[in-house]
Formats: structure tokens, C-alpha cells, sequence
């Protein structure tokens, strides 16, 4: 299977960290975001970034920037949607999504999701550890944004309960001493991240 494209989830409003663009608080050397796309590019095909509002903010990433079809911030299912909207004008029968606020995500996302959903034969994958699912970190096919448009103007909001009535395969992976799928929620978050970023 050639690689997916890539969409890095960024449409909340981040309301915990006092609103605005979280991913880009400084982090390290770089930005919360910043470190994302570093992980994400090269396991991917080509990035787009789902982000609401104004677009010129995030003009110096150099990605395409894709906003949610559905009205109202409707959570991460809205920018799975702009992502298989987007891809599926690209030609691409797979996207991958990651959270633009979890910053230490595996490097082998991408292929464990794929090998994931190949091998246990179903159609979407997500990523989980001993903490759980994570839904926001995840393999879908293009071929489902219609039931996904749907579903969400039904009234879906849940990832997992929308995922839940498709086949979902696992790519389990370890915590380890840094969890990968942490994200930065708060800015005592932020605080954390920002030693663990000086140990990666």
C-alpha cells in the first residue's frame, strides 16, 4: 500500500490553554505544531493542516490549510472529514491524522496503522496504548467521508462512536518513560513538554 496523505488535526479551540492557535506555543526549538509536522512529513505522502478561522496565521508552515465543512466546531470528526474531503481531490484513497497539541507521537505511526488495518482487515485503524484508544490519531479511507458527512449532520460527534460502527483495527503501542500520545491540554501541560522536549 503507497503512503497516505497526512492531516494534522488543528480545529479546536483550545479553551483550557485560554483559546487561540496552541500549536504554536514555542517548544524547544521549535513549536508544539512545529514538532508535529517534523514527525508526521515524512511518513506521509503530502500534509495539510485542518484549521478554522484565519488562514494567514499559519502561512509560514508552508501547508495547505483545509477548514471543517461542518459549522459550529464540531471536534475532530468535522476535521477527519476536511481531510478525506481533500484528499479525495487529490487523488488518495487514505488519510492518516494526528493532533497538532501531542507533540512525541511515534515515528512509525503511520506504518503501524497501515499494517494495522491490513492485517486485521478492517477499514480504519487507531492508534492505542495501555491508556487506551486514540481516536485522534488514526487511518481512514476516502471511500467512507460520505457516511462520515452523514453522520456528523445526523448529529455524530464521538470519534469512537462513529468508528465503532465501521470495522476499527489497533496499532498498539508502548508508553514507555514518555507516553506518545501525550497532548498539551494546559499550560502545566506545556510545562511538562517542555522537559520532555530537552530528553528528545
Amino acid at each position: 500500500m503507497k503512503q497516505p496523505l497526512g492531516v494534522i488535526l488543528a480545529g479546536g479551540q483550545a479553551s483550557r490553554m485560554g483559546g487561540g492557535d496552541k500549536g504554536l506555543n514555542p517548544l524547544g526549538r521549535s513549536t508544539i505544531l512545529g514538532h508535529v509536522i517534523d514527525r508526521l512529513a515524512p511518513q506521509v505522502a503530502a500534509l495539510a493542516l485542518n484549521a478554522n478561522g484565519d488562514r494567514a496565521r499559519f502561512d509560514g508552515l508552508g501547508l495547505p490549510v483545509i477548514c471543517d465543512s461542518i459549522d459550529g466546531f464540531a471536534g475532530p470528526l468535522a476535521g477527519v472529514l476536511a481531510g478525506l474531503d481533500w484528499a479525495a481531490g487529490e487523488g488518495a484513497s487514505h488519510i492518516v491524522t494526528a493532533a497538532a497539541d501531542t507533540p512525541f507521537f511515534p515515528g512509525d505511526l503511520v506504518p503501524q496503522l497501515q499494517y494495522a488495518a491490513e492485517t486485521q482487515g478492517q477499514p480504519i485503524a487507531l492508534a492505542r496504548t495501555e491508556n487506551g484508544r486514540h481516536p485522534t490519531f488514526g487511518f481512514w479511507p476516502v471511500a467512507l467521508r460520505h457516511d462520515l458527512r452523514d453522520a456528523l449532520e445526523g448529529g455524530m460527534r464521538k470519534v469512537l462512536a462513529w468508528t465503532d460502527t465501521h470495522g476499527t483495527a489497533f496499532a498498539d503501542f508502548p508508553t514507555g518513560g514518555i507516553d506518545p500520545f501525550f497532548n498539551v491540554n494546559t499550560p502545566d501541560d506545556l510545562i511538562e513538554a517542555q522537559k520532555w522536549a530537552r530528553t528528545t
